[in-house]
């Protein structure tokens, strides 16, 4: 492999375990917040021993994301320098701003939620979550506004072969970002939604304690109303993501759908295996007219397909890149199928959370023994259609690292070595390899055993525990 594959390679690894612990941190932050909210307003103790085992949870994910999102930003520097020295004027305020504003909030505030358990008054320790919700929030909006502005640049202009910013309100107001920060935001909500179901399942499946299947009772229908709101804003988000792509990244929209030849009207495909060496189907099973509605909401409408798109960018590029330059993204079946996987696993959930719903009315929800045992694995479903939504963001963006400005293997450090890159991406996984793993035992230690009613910090004796739950029942 050459240097640039093991570059991506690794920045890929990286940005895909680091993404594991951001949705969950999203979420359960509001979760945790609207938990103890319900404590304050109620007086119901019953909340207050959920907002504690869910926060201890949300603390053991947000330790991890922290540790694993700081290899992002070295990574800009010390990979990919020629990027950050093109875009560092725009790319690095965000960034800043993001650290500045909302990071610092969010470990102030933490510890104040963490230490202050019966120190501070009650309004003053919920606004506490509250603010760590908030800025959990606009740090995910300032990383997608930098991240947006590498989909669809604005604001800036080319001075001396670097883009600098000349319109900081245009980055800000980027209209990729009014798309993209929901449908990211949402998935996390999601997210959030179905790992509290998974493990309020399992405690109720081998729960004896009344108490204890109380709060996990609740928990499940905190969780089921969390993803079934969350899902179909998601979903509806992503469609109008895809009808921006076609403006802005048309190349990315037919990537998606493998749709090498340009159609009008243009029928979703259902099903295809392709010969991307020769650009061609070989079996493609399609509905007719239907992309052209999803895309132009008609069904009269031209969608480009990827070869005409290649032929119109190497004309319109062949005074910088050559006439020879190729536009089209890697491993379309890779696009293809993740696409595929986001929408459909995105279908699934809504359906489960629904049922869940239609249970919850019935008032067997907490006793559907087929319902909550699969709920466990569900789990994975919301992570894996995240993990797919990224690689089509930055896959599908290929082989531009910004959009239309600089491609990405005009982006990476000229004096890299292959053994450099291949050293540095087998340390990163195995060190991430190493910190999801222990992520993953931590959240299912204290989530499968620990009782809900366990303090934050310290970690309470057994007799304490009993003593906690005598007094507040």
């Amino acid at each position: 492999m050459s240097v640039l594959d093991l570059a991506r390679l690794q920045f890929a690894v990286t940005t895909l375990f680091h993404y594991i612990f951001v949705p969950l941190t999203i979420g359960l932050s509001l979760m945790v917040a609207i938990m103890q909210t319900q404590y304050v307003r109620t007086g119901d103790e019953g909340y207050k021993h959920m907002t504690k085992f869910w926060g201890k949870l949300f603390l053991i994910n947000f330790a991890m994301g922290v540790v694993t999102g700081i290899v992002q930003e070295f990574q800009f520097g010390m990979g990919w320098s020629e990027y950050s020295r093109f875009v560092g004027d725009i790319f690095g305020a965000p960034l800043a701003i993001e650290a500045l504003m909302a990071f610092f909030i969010e470990s102030t505030f933490i510890g104040l939620w963490i230490f202050g358990w019966d120190k501070l008054p009650k309004r003053i320790h919920l606004f506490s979550i509250w603010m760590v919700a908030l800025a959990t929030n606009i740090s995910s909006l300032w990383i997608l506004i930098a991240n947006s502005w590498m989909q669809n640049p604005v604001g800036y202009e080319i001075v001396n072969g670097r883009a600098q910013m000349i319109d900081f309100g245009a980055v800000v107001t980027n209209p990729n970002v009014f798309l993209q920060f929901p449908h990211v935001v949402l998935s996390a909500f999601a997210t959030a939604g179905f790992f509290v179901m998974g493990v309020s399942a399992y405690r109720l499946l081998r729960g004896k304690d009344d108490l204890e299947r109380l709060n996990f009772s609740r928990s499940l229908k905190f969780g089921i109303v969390f993803a079934l709101l969350s899902l179909p804003a998601t979903m509806w988000f992503g469609h109008l993501s895809g009808q921006f792509l076609v403006e802005k990244q048309p190349m990315k929209l037919a990537a998606v759908e493998a749709l090498w030849e340009s159609e009008d009207p243009a029928s979703l495909s259902f099903f295809q295996i392709g010969d991307e060496a020769n650009r061609q189907a070989l079996i493609n099973i399609r509905i007719p007219s239907l992309l052209s509605f999803l895309t132009y909401d008609t069904f009269d409408g031209l969608v480009p397909g990827i070869n005409d798109l290649n032929a119109y960018y190497q004309k319109q590029y062949a005074g910088v890149y050559g006439e020879d330059a190729d536009f089209v993204p890697p491993m379309i079946w890779m696009l293809y199928w993740s696409f595929r996987a986001m929408v459909g696993f995105g279908i699934l959930m809504s359906f489960i959370a629904l049922v869940g719903v239609v249970l919850w009315w019935r008032k067997t929800l907490s006793t559907a023994g087929w319902y909550l045992a699969p709920l466990p694995i569900l789990i994975a479903l919301p992570y894996i259609a995240n993990s797919t939504g990224w690689m089509i963001t930055e896959l599908g963006r290929q082989p531009w690292i910004v959009q239309g400005l600089m491609r990405t293997q005009d982006a990476i450090s000229p004096n890299l070595t292959v053994l450099e890159v291949g050293l540095s991406l087998v340390g990163f996984t195995l060190v991430y390899g190493l910190l999801s793993v222990a992520n993953f035992y931590l959240l299912w230690k204290y989530g499968s055993k620990n009782r809900i009613t366990a303090e934050i910090l310290p970690m309470p004796t057994p007799a304490s525990d009993n003593l906690r739950l005598e007094n507040a029942y």
